[in-house]
């Protein structure tokens, strides 16, 4: 569950989402994940050179289908 707030019209708003990380050190294994994501229609970015995170709501919600739900 990824926690984060916003300003919005002077006050600070707090949301939270769900979100799926997957760290590898591998390249290659980081490949065939991103590989098979983009074959799946999801929509991934890195959020650090071994962390691919995937967070919109669209995409999460075909990883809670393909993967099921991990809460």
């Amino acid at each position: 569950m990824n926690r984060t707030s916003k300003l919005v019209a002077g006050e600070r708003k707090r949301y939270e989402y769900p979100r799926y990380f997957f760290t590898n050190k591998s390249d290659d294994i980081r490949r065939l994940y991103t590989d098979t994501l983009d074959a799946l229609g999801v929509a991934w970015t890195y959020t650090r050179a071994d962390t691919v995170s995937v967070a919109r709501k669209a995409s999460v919600g075909l990883m809670d289908a393909h993967v099921g739900a991990k809460y």
